[in-house]
Parts: C-alpha cells; structure tokens; sequence
C-alpha cells in the first residue's frame, strides 16, 4: 500500500518537472528565435546600405589594378571614329591594348561625365533643393542640378548634387554616381553636357561642411565655376562633400 501511495506523488512531481521544463523550452526557443530575426534584419540592413559603396569602391579598384582608364567621347571622337577607318582600326587597337572606355554621354541634352571615378550620368535641370520631395525624386533618376544657380557656359555658378537620403536605409535607393566623388582631386577633369555641347573643368579643391552650411548653393563668383555636392562619409548623411572645379579655356 505505501509503494502505491508513493506512485502517483512520484509521477506528479515528473509531470510538473516536465512541464517546467517544456515551458522553459519553449520561452528559450521564443526569446532565440526574436533575437536571430533581430540580429539578421542588423545584418541585412548594413549590407543594403553598405552594398552600393563597396561595390563602387571593388569596381574603381579592379580599373586601378589594371590600369584602364576611360575617355570621354564627344563630336571630335566621333567624327574621327566615323570619316576614318585608318583611325578607327588604329584606335580601337589602342583602346583594346591600353583597356581604354570610351565613356558616351547618357544625354547630349545635360549630362556629367566624370573619367576618373567612371561616372556618366542625366542631369535634371532646375531642382529645388529646399524641397525635399522634389529633390528625392530627382535623384532615382540622375543628378541634381540646383535651381536658381547657372547652366554650363552661362559664366555663373553651376550647383550639382547627387547621392542624398530622407533615412539610412533608403540610401540603396538613390543612385551611386557620386559616391566616389571623393576620389577626385586637383587636375581631375569633369566634363558636363549640355545642349549638345561639351563643356570641361578641372578640379581645384574639395571640403567636408556641415548640412546646415548652405551659403556654398549661392556662391557668387567672376568665373564659372562648378560645384559638385554629395553626403559624407558615403552611404549616411551626417556632413557634405563639396568638390569645387572651373571651366578650361577652349
């Protein structure tokens, strides 16, 4: 009678360790499950945002280590390409030889061509760079050309910018044409196209500013004078790169 007395307490005390033991089971299992999702959404947001950086910083890396370089095509080159085949085969060897690119403006109309960091890219005339929405939208598509500062041959200042975002995690978004603008330095070449013609300018020097320094939109200036502006360091937006070049004689 003792010994069946004793069963049922003995199996009442496993089933209550076995629940506990469930339950902790399961309140682990829950609490690892949370913090593995938390630790891949991290994960995933630092790549997003990360990728298009190190992607461009591969690409003008692998140009670098193998010597290629990229020329900018405009009428002359073609005319060349077109009226001689003595030229052309002469060239097209040369380019194969040296890995030369020839970098073709997206748009006649009002493009950047930029050699050094590969950079070929629509500029979207007139954008209000007070309004956020506007501006945004006009970064999905190219560069900014900020309204109320001049057009190329004009003899004003020019303001572009590129690369911009409303969070980090919407910097993927927005196109990487600027992201090695920091590369730049002075004697680099930045070709702008506009109507049709070519205009080119050699860089004289670059700075970190804060976002709130906005005088540099309205510089005024007895050259033309060009600005290229983009978010530094590359892929957040705590301060502003500003590269600044002036147009080459003809």
């Amino acid at each position: 009678m003792k010994n069946a007395t004793k069963l049922p307490k003995k199996h009442l005390i496993r089933h209550h360790i076995h629940k506990i033991s469930s339950n902790e089971y399961f309140r682990v299992l829950i609490l690892r499950t949370i913090g593995n999702f938390l630790l891949l959404s991290s994960i995933f947001m630092i790549l997003k945002t990360a990728y298009p950086v190190v992607k461009e910083e591969i690409k003008y890396n692998v140009n670098r280590l193998f010597n290629k370089q990229f020329v900018v095509d405009d009428k002359k080159l073609s005319v060349q390409l077109q009226n001689s085949n003595v030229q052309k085969g002469l060239l097209g060897k040369t380019f194969k030889f040296n890995q030369v690119e020839v970098l073709k403006p997206v748009d006649p109309d009002f493009s950047i061509v930029i050699p050094k960091i590969a950079a070929n890219a629509k500029i979207l005339a007139n954008i209000d760079a007070s309004n956020e929405q506007i501006y945004l939208d006009a970064l999905n598509k190219g560069v900014a050309h900020a309204l109320g500062t001049a057009f190329p041959g004009e003899g004003g200042h020019i303001f572009l910018f590129a690369h911009s975002t409303d969070y980090f995690w919407n910097i993927s978004t927005y196109n990487a044409i600027f992201y090695l603008l920091y590369k730049l330095e002075k004697g680099d070449e930045v070709n702008l196209f506009y109507k049709g013609q070519r205009y080119v300018y050699k860089v004289i020097g670059k700075e970190v500013v804060d976002p709130s320094q906005v005088q540099y939109l309205t510089r005024k200036t007895n050259r033309e004078f060009l600005t290229l502006q983009t978010c530094w360091p590359p892929g957040t937006t705590l301060k502003r790169l500003l590269v600044f070049a002036v147009r080459v004689a003809e």
